[in-house]
């Protein structure tokens, strides 16, 4: 029998000082079964750091040709196209001829670098195409933020990310592996 997803209510604060923007999300996730804390935390960082009044999530792992996170343009098109893990060759240029921008976050230390090093040649094409990493450090401690209901605050300045929940904080450092045209 399929294991149900386990719902996280998470009130996410956005203050993007960066991009200028700010604000506040209601997000219902829901965590697959086969999902990990890390990941799902990463997704919620992943939200945080594309922020929009359009951004949502999707289905995600339940589905093959979603990504985790996309923002749609009020006609439809796929605006942006955010997703998590170490997608194939296949699934990048897919991707890439989907949407306008295209948003991967792979995680998992030493494995996400050798994927990259696999790939990275084949994505030089994609001028849509934006690869940011995190270390396994950062995403660890990511992890043990979560809760089934969250408030979390996320201040991100000069690239750096500070993500508060109550009195804990953890501080990452996105790894820009590629950086769109």
């Amino acid at each position: 029998m399929a294991q149900n997803a386990t719902i996280y209510k998470v009130e996410l604060s956005v203050s993007d000082m960066d991009r200028h923007y700010y604000e506040t999300h209601k997000l219902t996730v829901a965590k697959h079964p086969s999902e990990t804390d890390e990941r799902m935390m990463l997704r919620i960082i992943a939200f945080a750091l594309n922020a929009h009044e359009h951004l949502e999530m999707t289905k995600g792992l339940s589905t093959d040709d979603e990504p985790d996170i996309w923002q749609k343009s009020l006609s439809g098109e796929l605006d942006v196209w955010v997703a998590l893990g170490l997608p194939s060759e296949k699934l990048l240029r897919q991707s890439c001829g989907k949407a306008n921008r295209v948003v991967i976050y792979p995680y998992g230390g030493r494995t996400a670098e050798m994927w990259w090093d696999k790939v990275k040649s084949s994505t030089s094409r994609f001028d849509n195409l934006q690869v940011t990493g995190f270390s396994e450090k950062d995403t660890r401690e990511l992890a043990n933020l979560a809760s089934r209901a969250m408030q979390l605050q996320v201040n991100i300045q000069d690239g750096e990310v500070m993500v508060s929940a109550g009195d804990r904080i953890v501080y990452l450092t996105p790894l820009k592996w590629k950086s769109a045209a």
